[in-house]
Parts: C-alpha cells; structure tokens; sequence
C-alpha cells in the first residue's frame, strides 16, 4: 500500500510540474502576422517551421511580444474602423481577450517599454499606453498630425518618437519630470514637430539614441533627424519609392528598407550615407525584423506569401518561410 501511494504522489507531482511548464516562456521564436488570413503564425526560427497558427482578429497589423516573451499585443487596424488590440498567451498558444480602446480607433504601430504596450491611434491622431497589471489604458496624448501611424518608445520613456504619414512629420514627445519607474502619467510631455518628406512611415531609432531615419514613401528619400537638436540633420535621395519600413541592424552600421514597390531591399550604410547594396526578395515587401543577435533578418514579403530570410553577414537570401496570405507584421520573442 506504501509503495501504491508513494507512486500515486508521485504521478500527481509529475503532472503539477508539467502545468507549471506550459506556463514558462516558449523558447525563441518568430512572429508573423498574415493579415489577409487574420491570423498569427509561431515559427521556430531554427528550422524556419510554423509551429502554430492563431486567429488573432481583424486586419491584424503589428505585433510585438513582451520581455518575458509570455505574451504577444496585435494591433487590429482598419484604417480607423476598429479599435481592439489582440492578446496572445504565447506560453499557452491561446488567444485571450481583445484590449477595447474606446476611442482611440484605428490602432497600428506598437512598442513594449517600461513594462507597457504602447500604441498609435491613428483615426483619433493619438498615442496611448496599456499597463497589463492593472489592465487599463492609463495614458493617452493627442499629436495633432494625420495618421499617426508608428511607435518607438526609449526604455527610460524619455521620449516617443511617431511618424504622420498624411502630415509629413515626425512627432517627438518629450518626458518633462517623472522617469519610467513612475510611469508615463507622471510629470508632463513636450512634442516637437519635425517637417520630414511625404509619406514618412517607416522609421528607426539609432541603437545610440543619436539618430533617426526616417523612410518618406512618396519622394524616395530617406530624412536623417538629429535627436538631440531635434532637427533633419541630412535628406538622402535614396530611391525607395513607396518606402514601407526601415531598421537598423543591432551594430547600428547598416539600415535597411524595404519597399511595396520595389522587388529589393535597399540596405545603406549609415556612416557613408551610401548605399551597400539591393538585395532581391519578391514582388514588394513590408515588415522587417532584426534577429537580436546580429545573425538575420527577417523581411515579409506580402504579395508573395512568404517571408525571406536574409544572412546579415553575407547579406544574401539564405530561406524563406511561409507567411500565409499577406505578411507583414514581424516580431521576435525571447533573447
């Protein structure tokens, strides 16, 4: 009878501590958001595999994944007519329930930092933050500019930096008192305008802090701002004629942009200002994402149906992943 019990315990134990593994972070993965499937895909990037497909809401957008890599936020877009973003336990692969704005329509652009999913809303011209602990939008600014559409936030929320498409600008917001600790309803905001080219959507912050470049999709320029002045520093002709997004590799040496337009991703080097290189990819690209430790990048190809995989060091097409119908939205979780 001893023995039935000690194994009886020990059954139950077993099954206790593979409930609790089912709630710890998954290993790293890549996130896909298909927007004409409406659907998020999990891929593990080492065999280049979808693990996992999600139903995620409509005319899904953007993604980004917490620190912890426990929980994914997915914009539901629009263009104004919806106001939800998407939760994922991504622990779990289970869909939770939708974050309702209100107000604050058309939502896009996401950033994770200081513990907040931070949000455009661009039929509102506003931005807000979402704290997951005590579940609430607790904060919400006004831009003044049309179609605010993307996001950085700095990690100490010293600043925010948008980009308005319809108003050509950059919008940079910033923290006046208070620190991230205190979060972003403490102290006051400041935001300064910066005229930049037409149809400035993608964009990036130096990982220095010292720089963004901006991609205007309308002219084929891209307009460097010096962060601390708060001015455009240099406008280089770069060809990228409808522009959709750009980033800079980890290292900061190389940004890539890639076009809806254009079959190829132009990649400059950021202290020659030069072009390196057209790296061919498909019919039009949008989303791209920088694996963090330097090795690739990710860039979706939306009209083809897949995302490329390219080798940062020789800078070539190494793979492909199928994206499901329109990718676009990338995000990576874990280290």
């Amino acid at each position: 009878m001893k023995i039935k019990s000690l194994l009886f315990i020990l059954v139950v134990l077993l099954l206790r501590a593979r409930g609790l593994d089912a709630q710890t972070a998954p290993d790293n993965a890549l996130l896909i958001l298909a927007k004409e499937d409406n659907t998020l895909l999990i891929v593990n990037p080492a065999s280049l595999k979808v693990t996992a497909k999600l139903p995620v809401g409509p005319d899904p957008h953007e993604v980004i994944a917490s620190p912890d890599g426990m929980t994914a936020y997915i914009s539901n877009y629009g263009g104004g007519a919806y106001n939800t973003l998407t939760v994922v336990d991504l622990a779990a692969k289970k869909v939770l329930p939708a974050i309702d704005l209100g107000a604050l329509r058309g939502p896009h652009g996401l950033a994770f930092a200081g513990g907040r999913a931070w949000f455009t809303a661009e039929a509102a011209k506003a931005i807000g933050s979402y704290d997951p602990g005590t579940k609430r939008i607790d904060w919400i600014m006004g831009t003044g500019q049309n179609r605010t559409h993307m996001i950085d936030v700095f990690p100490d929320l010293s600043q925010i930096v948008t980009t308005n498409v319809s108003s050509a600008s950059v919008s940079i917001i910033e923290k006046i008192g208070g620190g991230a600790a205190t979060g972003p309803s403490s102290g006051d905001w400041k935001e300064t305008v910066v005229p930049v080219g037409r149809g400035s959507e993608g964009f990036d912050v130096s990982p220095d802090g010292k720089e963004i470049w901006v991609a205007n999709a309308d002219d084929g320029t891209v307009s460097i701002i010096d962060v601390p002045s708060k001015k455009v520093m240099d406008t280089l002709a770069a060809n990228v004629k409808g522009a959709n997004r750009l980033k800079f590799t980890p290292d900061g040496k190389l940004a890539f942009i890639s076009s809806l337009s254009k079959p190829d991703i132009a990649v400059l080097d950021r202290v020659t200002r030069k072009e390196v290189k057209r790296i061919k990819v498909g019919d039009g690209a949008a989303g791209i994402l920088m694996q963090p430790d330097g090795s690739r990048v990710y860039v979706a190809c939306s009209p083809d149906g897949y995302v490329a995989v390219i080798d940062l060091h020789s800078l070539e097409v190494v793979g492909r992943v199928e994206g499901g119908q329109g990718p676009d939205g990338l995000a990576w979780v874990g280290p």
